[in-house]
């Protein structure tokens, strides 16, 4: 590694990092349902199978922050690559549902060990007053990833079948290991200046204390229990509605494209703006809205126009919390934190699929749309009341 490399240069390779990573995990998204139905499962076994990954990226997201405050943040993310990796590489030769779900709890202990670190290394690396612009071009690689690994996962199991797309999608992983291990420079004061971490308990109840943060992980999970009512049961409502099943794709890529599109200029009003805050609640406000809009509409047109809106202001107000996380915790919490962060979104995703399935089956589609825009309303008022009841400066 040479030390003259150019001052992007480590942001680049993050990004390229998350880009790739996220494009080979979600290439399975609409891989895994089908191979599993090709092994016999049934449909609660193939949602065991997704919330094998999902149970285990929450839980273990937390602790893992803590290992990356403790050990640096190397061992931790080449330790999920190689775990994202061989997730997928034991995928192809997996022959019973039982096999994907255990295979998939180790997915999910990779993904939980990888993103925080990540995350917290993007932070280190980042002067504070540039924080939303290297979060938005770090979201955007990430949701980018996201957004394309479906597409070309549903391609290449058309034109080479459902196991070897998992070949494909580990080797991508795989090669980023090289690429973090020889490309990717760690901060140089993890360990001569910084203060060593206390143990998790300890840590948590210091974060717990320092408001700011706390209103920011309000703000992730009420926004995505919003979040987790679109990706869950829109397709449902859609083909309700009489639409089409391409209607599904429209709307979700429209959802997708705002969102990543909105992360950039998002992440430089951030870094321009006196109060970030302003940013958070005009943008959960918005995704409140968007929400429970989703509930009176009734045409594919109406459907992609509020879910533009919906995507514009979820990658405006989560690009912010990013940043603000980064910028209120200290460098040796930081880990932890955005731990915190990401358990905050499977937790209100799970929360969302769960919660709002039993609403729907009983009060049907709109009344599930109007809870969850209100719930999303519900966390931007109480962040605004927790992060404006205590200073930004006595918590960095």
């Amino acid at each position: 590694m040479t030390p003259h490399r150019h001052p992007a240069a480590p942001l680049l390779f993050a990004c390229l990092i998350s880009f790739v990573c996220f494009f080979g995990s979600y290439m399975r998204i609409p891989i895994v349902p089908l191979f599993a139905a090709s092994l016999g499962a049934d449909t609660i076994q193939v949602g065991v199978i997704n919330g094998a990954f999902a149970l285990m990226a929450g839980l273990l997201s937390i602790p893992s922050g803590l290992i990356s405050d403790r050990l640096g943040r190397r061992i931790p993310l080449l330790t999920g690559l190689l775990l994202l990796s061989g997730s997928s590489f034991l995928l192809y030769w997996s022959h019973t549902p039982l096999q994907m779900a255990a295979i998939y709890l180790l997915f999910g202990t990779g993904l939980s060990a990888f993103s925080p670190t990540l995350m917290s290394h993007v932070a280190d690396i980042t002067p504070p007053e540039k924080l939303g612009r290297a979060f938005g071009w770090y979201t955007m690689a990430l949701y980018g990833g996201m957004t394309l690994g479906p597409a070309a996962g549903g391609f290449l199991g058309s034109a080479l079948g459902l196991r070897p797309v998992f070949l494909v999608a580990g080797g991508l992983i795989l090669s980023m290991f090289f690429v973090a291990l020889f490309f990717l420079p760690l901060h140089p004061a993890d360990r001569s200046t910084a203060t060593a971490p206390p143990p998790l308990l300890p840590a948590l109840k210091i974060l717990q204390k320092n408001r700011p943060l706390v209103a920011c992980l309000v703000a992730t999970l009420g926004g995505c229990v919003g979040f987790g009512m679109f990706v869950t049961f829109m397709p449902l409502y859609i083909k309700s509605l009489g639409l089409t099943t391409g209607g599904v794709g429209f709307v979700f890529a429209t959802q997708a494209l705002a969102n990543a599109l909105s992360r950039l200029p998002s992440g430089r009003l951030c870094d321009g703006i006196r109060d970030r805050t302003l940013l958070v609640t005009g943008g959960l406000a918005l995704f409140s809205l968007a929400t429970a809009s989703f509930g009176l509409c009734r045409s594919l047109t109406s459907l992609m126009a509020v879910a533009a809106v919906m995507g514009l202001s979820m990658g405006t107000a989560f690009t912010v919390i990013c940043a603000l996380i980064a910028d209120i915790v200290p460098r040796e919490l930081r880990g932890i934190a955005m731990g915190c962060y990401n358990t905050g979104i499977y937790a209100g995703m799970m929360l969302s699929s769960v919660g709002m399935g039993m609403i729907v089956g009983s009060a049907g589609f709109r009344v599930g749309f109007f809870l969850s825009g209100t719930v999303v309303g519900a966390a931007m008022l109480l962040f605004g009341f927790l992060y404006r009841s205590d200073t930004i400066s006595s918590a960095t």
